[in-house]
């Protein structure tokens, strides 16, 4: 399933994101007729549902307090399966779009993150406040990838992890330990202190500019 997702061209064509990282502004999800026919023709009804969902997620939550929308984003991508890059896509690390989340209905930590970001920039979060961060999953001893906002700059930020529906503190995520975070417009590293360095952009990060390319083959 993956394979025909990769292979197949109206899966990077067709659905418009908020794209300020790249220097694209789009307000909403938009889902075109023909990949909804191409999904279903190619992977059921069930993909094509999980895309119209997603579009209604992002259109009837424009207007919902900030932390309604976290919840909601959260729960609604925590909700597909968890399937690793190598038996996903073939690849050690492969950062996929939320098209390809969505409609394979699998993805790993990276992926989560990342769709979770897009939607909500796209529901109005303004890109300042989110922050995909790397972290060390202290009980599982492994990397791990969440995502972080931060409802003013200093705050603690509150943590959406497809570990768990529970959206708390970073305070309170003993079990993380940040290593480094980005957004459209920057790349930090994160420090013991609590304080974060700024240590570029995020188009240093490789398998960002790869997905934001095929993003903006969104919009041709």
């Amino acid at each position: 399933m993956a394979d025909r997702v990769r292979q197949s061209g109206p899966l990077s064509r067709y659905v418009l994101i908020t794209l300020i990282c790249s220097g694209i502004a789009i307000a909403s999800v938009r889902i075109s007729e023909e990949l909804l026919q191409f999904v279903r023709a190619e992977f059921g009804e069930p993909a094509s549902q999980r895309l119209l969902d997603w579009q209604t997620l992002n259109t009837e939550g424009i207007d919902w307090a900030p932390e309604h929308k976290l919840d909601k984003v959260n729960s609604f991508f925590n909700r597909v399966r968890f399937v690793n890059d190598i038996r996903h896509w073939g690849e050690e690390d492969y950062w996929a779009t939320p098209v390809e989340l969505l409609t394979t209905n699998g993805g790993d930590c990276e992926d989560f993150s990342i769709a979770k970001y897009l939607t909500l920039k796209a529901m109005g979060i303004p890109d300042e406040q989110l922050r995909i961060v790397y972290v060390k999953a202290l009980e599982l001893n492994q990397a791990h990838m969440v995502l972080a906002w931060y409802p003013t700059p200093l705050a603690d930020p509150l943590i959406l992890d497809n570990l768990t529906t529970d959206i708390k503190p970073a305070s309170e995520r003993k079990d993380l330990e940040p290593v480094y975070s980005f957004n459209g417009d920057g790349l930090w590293l994160n420090r013991n202190d609590a304080s974060d360095k700024r240590i570029g952009e995020a188009r240093k990060l490789k398998r960002w500019q790869d997905l934001n390319s095929r993003l903006i083959e969104s919009l041709r």
